[in-house]
């Protein structure tokens, strides 16, 4: 699936579409330059799984994780989602130091999904059917945004 958006709207619009389809056990890889709109996508994905959550980018901490406070989500209870492992391997140097974060911990985590910003360190580590996404600036408020391997 490809899409152009060109306003924050479009990328909630895009998310939730992206949501509904998720399931316990997903892994999302984000692909893109920085300010092409990963951390943005994922605010309203967290958004629309229905886990409310400040959503913050994981770049200096490189772990975040949004979980439901309240039990299951309205949108959660369908797919018993209520948690967001959100991680950004920005900073990171070496496969080691994935390791060290505890990748693979992660995906094992029930009643998760995990979204990787700057997946690429990793790419050998993640599950056969991971799920891209690739975001492309087109121009200052328009991307595209290329998704894959989505069930």
């Amino acid at each position: 699936m490809e899409a152009i958006v060109s306003s924050t709207k479009a990328t909630k619009q895009l998310a939730k579409k992206i949501a509904e389809k998720l399931k316990p056990g997903d892994v999302l890889a984000l692909y893109g330059d920085l300010g092409s709109g990963k951390t943005t996508f994922t605010r309203f994905l967290v958004e629309a799984l229905g886990i409310k959550a400040r959503v913050q980018s994981p770049t200096f901490i490189i772990a975040r994780v949004y979980e439901d406070d309240n039990g299951a989500g309205k949108e959660n209870f369908l797919r018993a989602i209520t948690k967001v492992n959100h991680l950004d391997l920005y900073r990171l140097q070496s496969k080691p130091e994935v390791l060290d974060l505890g990748l693979l911990e992660y995906f094992k985590q029930p009643k998760s999904i995990t979204l990787i910003e700057w997946p690429e360190l990793a790419e050998d580590l993640l599950p056969e059917k991971t799920i891209e996404i690739k975001f492309e600036v087109l121009a200052e408020n328009e991307r595209k945004v290329n998704v894959q391997n989505l069930h």
